[in-house]
């Protein structure tokens, strides 16, 4: 007996998992070599944006994903402004009990770095993701559902301003800024 009449016989079902397997390690490559581009992500992204808010207008329908799309960006961004603590819950823990670890209220207080609930590269990724699928979505017709666009745009506009004047607010409150930009960069010589 050969030891190949022993081996089972490669199936449909190993090919495709080998083939699968294969581009998943390619894909989280392209994502890991990605990661330092900052900047071209970002344009990549506002491309795919501007190509499918030209498709909205053009068409002139799919406004109800296009108002999806726009409440999940909203969401992201607000997780992406959020610091990973809470710290309205830290400091009633700080009341209740001081031996936790808590981030600084007062300027004498050990300076504690600005932790993301959702850090920049998965912001990018979900944002890029969901445009991506509004997209598709928008060349269906089961998505074409028919609606008034202007209530739907001012909803969007008073939700935005809303929810940003309460994020400003418990920034203002808590003293964070979930911006690096003005701040002092220290480097060695």
């Amino acid at each position: 007996m050969d030891t190949d009449d022993l081996m089972p016989p490669e199936t449909l079902v190993n090919i495709f998992s080998t083939k699968k397997n294969r581009f998943a390690q390619q894909y989280q490559a392209f994502l890991d070599q990605s990661t330092p581009y900052k900047a071209r992500r970002w344009l990549s992204s506002l491309a795919l944006l501007v190509l499918f808010m030209v498709r909205i207008l053009v068409v002139q329908g799919w406004y109800i994903v296009c108002y999806a799309l726009g409440i999940y960006l909203l969401n992201l961004f607000l997780a992406f402004l959020t610091p990973k603590l809470d710290l309205s819950l830290e400091q009633d823990l700080q009341e209740n009990d001081d031996t936790e670890v808590r981030l600084p209220i007062r300027q004498d207080e050990e300076f504690r770095p600005f932790i993301r609930r959702l850090p920049e590269f998965k912001f990018w990724y979900s944002a890029t993701r969901a445009i991506i699928i509004a997209f598709v979505c928008s060349w269906i017709s089961f998505f074409d559902i028919p609606v008034f666009w202007p209530i739907l745009l001012m909803y969007f506009c008073i939700l935005f301003a809303f929810t940003m004047r309460r994020q400003i607010k418990h920034m203002i409150k808590y003293r964070y800024v979930p911006f690096d930009i003005g701040k002092k960069r220290f480097s060695s010589k």
